[in-house]
């Protein structure tokens, strides 16, 4: 997959791009609906010998306009690029985000982004919009082709009864509820980071943890424990992860920190990069009288997680 950074007005060299199918979106977290829009896309550009593309927007609009909610994603940029190319997209256009195209009008959205693209059909979901104050919608879309374009427009994915969207898949993650999160995205919720030092306290009650910085501005659930799947030179262990502020030890520090103990693993792997899948949460964060109360926790957890593991 291409992908290539564009900013509003368009460069000139992008102006005469090969005739393509558009699938515009945001497409945070690349959800079963975004990849309903994305495989229409692809399959009108394969029947018709185009490319496909998708024309995506960086930083999301809703953090441009000061709109809270929006400082954190189900994927971030690159792994949004990620789940583009494994699902077989030509060309990914990255659009930068900002006040100059907030202030666009649907019309000259059309005129002065999608037709200079060469844009031969687009691909909406059915409740896009775009332009100044999001007064573009799909219909919109359709009344400004003029004969230029065609426009598909993907209606809404049920899931387990109710409809897919970004919106509902981030409060079952803020809820931890990462397994209705993994049906809504149709894959597991993942993180990326890279391990760094701590405080070693874990080592020191039985329970070494690998702590994590991550990479990108994710999204991260609610505080509490995890049952997590973990990557790291291209091998997978099975874990606890804590995600907290660690209140037993009542640290002055109160930023969030993930924290994995993994299964039967002694590996040095500080300075690594890792990737954290959420397969199921635990219990939630809480403070205990002592460490051995603390100790005697984590070791039902590690049996209960073992537990759940065997089931998967």
């Amino acid at each position: 997959m291409k992908t290539i950074s564009l900013h509003y007005p368009l460069p000139e060299e992008v102006v005469h791009a090969s005739p393509g199918v558009i699938a515009l979106g945001y497409f945070d977290g690349v959800h079963l609906g975004h990849r309903r829009v994305i495989q229409k896309a692809i399959d009108i550009a394969k029947a018709n010998g185009w490319q496909s593309t998708v024309l995506t927007f960086d930083p999301h609009p809703r953090e441009v306009l000061g709109k809270s909610g929006y400082t954190r994603y189900l994927t971030p940029l690159a792994d949004k690029l990620e789940q583009f190319e494994k699902l077989g997209v030509d060309i990914t256009y990255v659009m930068k985000f900002d006040i100059s195209l907030a202030a666009v009008y649907p019309e000259d959205f059309v005129e002065e982004c999608l037709l200079p693209l060469s844009c031969r059909h687009v691909v909406v979901g059915f409740d896009y919009t775009f332009g100044h104050r999001g007064m573009g919608t799909a219909a919109t879309l359709q009344e400004l082709s003029k004969g230029r374009y065609e426009v598909d427009v993907i209606g809404p994915v049920n899931r387990l009864g109710e409809k897919v969207s970004s919106t509902i898949i981030r409060e079952y993650l803020l809820n931890g509820d990462v397994e209705q999160t993994q049906q809504l995205l149709g894959r597991s919720y993942k993180v990326r980071g890279t391990v760094v030092h701590g405080d070693k306290r874990g080592r020191t009650i039985g329970f070494p943890t690998a702590n994590i910085s991550v990479s990108a501005p994710y999204l991260i659930g609610k505080n509490g424990v995890y049952g997590v799947r973990f990557k790291v030179d291209q091998a997978v262990y099975h874990g606890v992860m804590n995600v907290g502020i660690k209140p037993t030890f009542e640290l002055e520090k109160k930023e969030k920190s993930l924290e994995v103990h993994l299964f039967d693993f002694s590996d040095e792997i500080y300075g690594k990069e890792v990737e954290v899948e959420f397969l199921f949460y635990l219990r939630e964060e809480q403070k205990f009288a002592g460490v051995d109360a603390l100790i005697a926790q984590i070791q039902k957890d590690v049996q209960t997680a073992k537990q759940r593991f065997a089931r998967i």
